[in-house]
């Protein structure tokens, strides 16, 4: 018996959502983002007043934990924090890919055993953040960023049906020809689709430290140099 808060913020979309023993109970998202600092407080609020107006305790904090982008992903994990240590309960991590695969998981009819998941979230360019994924959510390929070729993934479309999917697929489909490669639109992580795999963190008791969490990067942040006002 659990109720977790779920957090997403690691693209333009913002959401969150409440479950309580896996079942969604509150949620909110915003897709007109990025603007995350403005909104996501208040679905916070939102949530958290739901939570204590019908007397359901929150047990953990769970929070998409990337990669993606890296203000998005920070906004989401200070204010995670915040509410761990406020209200002293746990903090889950949930990698974003394995986010982008639920929906895949739960409504695509046509997915045969063989099949390959491949979500994949923009890094810029031709470069993406990927994984590769059986059909058990059992990682085939580890994260990485790699810059998309027409021989990208080949060793496993000769193999058969390889599903892509997230905003960092789209650039890909006029450069990945393959007859077994198939492009399902528009799949964002949300934080609706956080709740079986933050139910199962919560069952292992897979926690994070609060203090030293952060999230999955995998690039270095770089600022860009403001440009000379003439």
């Amino acid at each position: 018996m659990s109720c977790i808060l779920n957090i997403e913020t690691s693209t333009t979309t913002c959401s969150v959502a409440l479950s309580e023993n896996g079942a969604c109970i509150f949620a909110e998202e915003n897709q007109q983002g990025p603007n995350h600092i403005e909104i996501l407080g208040t679905f916070l609020d939102e949530a958290l007043s739901f939570a204590d107006n019908h007397a359901i305790p929150v047990d953990a904090v769970a929070i998409s934990c990337g990669p993606g982008s890296y203000t998005g992903l920070r906004i989401g994990i200070s204010m995670a924090k915040g509410i761990c240590f406020g209200r002293n309960i746990r903090l889950i991590a949930v990698p974003t890919l394995e986010v982008l695969c639920i929906p895949v998981l739960l409504e695509e009819d046509e997915l045969s055993d063989n099949s390959l998941l491949v979500p994949m979230l923009d890094a810029r360019r031709m470069e993406v953040y990927s994984e590769i994924f059986n059909r058990s959510l059992k990682s085939i390929k580890p994260i990485s960023a790699e810059i998309i070729n027409s021989e990208s993934y080949r060793e496993y479309l000769d193999r058969g049906p390889v599903y892509f999917f997230g905003n960092g697929a789209s650039k890909c489909k006029g450069t990945i020809n393959h007859p077994n490669a198939r492009f399902i639109d528009n799949i964002k992580p949300l934080a609706k689709n956080m709740l079986p795999l933050a139910e199962k963190r919560m069952a292992i008791e897979q926690f994070e430290d609060v203090v030293y969490f952060v999230p999955l990067y995998l690039k270095d942040f770089v600022a860009k140099q403001p440009r000379k006002l003439l």
